[in-house]
């Protein structure tokens, strides 16, 4: 009977193999947003922000850095809730992350294909896995006139925190960073940072039950990282950036200096400082900051 009760472990092992490992997920690879102006989508993401675009079938793509960029889409009819569309994260293996997230009976919505694959996260946002180094055919050039050469992190509206965390905590692996609200008691914004680099995904909870396009505009968002705002607040100067918020920076209260501006489509672009400048409020940072170039 001993024998048996040690041969059990081995036969499982060769009949099932051992458990699957996640594959290094290692940053942002890019976020797509819908515009329903071309035109005035193509003057923002283009002149204000100052990013190389081209086409590429009813997409347009910006350049942000070699390893990042952003996707534009015509707005579909019926119009989506959300002017967010996609958020992708670069991995290094992207058919053994397929494999594994299959493994953990997460659906793929996307098939592997070009080196992209995609799922749903537990409510419903569209998450796109893209291999290492595979980018858009005919993708730019980054633009010596953009604002920002980094995206550092995008943020969606989420309802069940708990929910959310079983797939990017549990599953995929993402890592606290930092998490605090507009009181020190409040918690509205959760960041988790990638487990295999320093982007991170931001849940913002404690949303109203009918959010107006607005509202869900500034909460579905992406940030663009910078050493210093005052470099941003120049290029958007020379880029003939005319709002007055396009000189308004402020302190975040994570303790980091930020400006925000909207696009056409009421989606909110967030620059923020890669460093804080002062002591964040709520809670401490639990790894490391973003830098201008780091490996993805």
């Amino acid at each position: 009977m001993r024998r048996l009760s040690l041969f059990l472990p081995l036969l499982t092992v060769i009949c099932f193999g051992q458990p699957q490992e996640r594959p290094a997920i290692t940053g942002i690879a890019f976020v797509r947003v819908y515009a329903s102006n071309a035109a005035a989508s193509a003057d923002f993401y283009g002149k204000t922000l100052g990013f190389h675009g081209t086409k590429s079938g009813d997409l347009t793509i910006y350049s942000v850095n070699d390893a990042q960029w952003l996707e534009v889409k015509p707005l579909p009819t019926p119009p989506a809730a959300s002017r967010l569309e996609a958020v992708a994260f670069t991995t290094r293996d992207a058919a053994a992350l397929e494999r594994y997230l299959k493994a953990h009976s997460i659906k793929i919505v996307q098939p592997l294909k070009d080196g992209t694959f995609g799922v749903h996260d537990p409510e419903g946002n569209l998450v796109l896995f893209v291999q290492q180094g595979v980018l858009p055919p005919g993708v730019p050039s980054p633009s010596p006139n953009a604002t920002s050469h980094r995206i550092i992190h995008a943020g969606f509206m989420v309802a069940d925190r708990a929910n959310e965390d079983a797939f990017w905590r549990g599953i995929l692996g993402f890592r606290p960073y930092w998490y605090g609200g507009p009181k020190p008691d409040t918690i509205n914004w959760v960041s988790l940072q990638v487990p295999e680099g320093s982007d991170w995904l931001e849940y913002m909870l404690n949303n109203p039950p009918n959010p107006t396009l607005q509202h869900i505009g500034v909460m579905d968002h992406f940030s663009l990282g910078t050493t210093h705002m005052s470099d941003v607040i120049a290029m958007l100067a020379q880029n003939h950036c005319e709002s007055p918020n396009c000189t308004k920076s402020q302190m975040g209260r994570d303790g980091k200096v930020q400006l925000n501006l909207l696009d056409p489509d009421l989606t909110r672009v967030e620059f923020m400082e890669f460093q804080p400048a002062e002591k964040p409020c709520c809670s401490d940072f639990t790894a490391k900051h973003p830098t201008e170039t780091e490996d993805h």
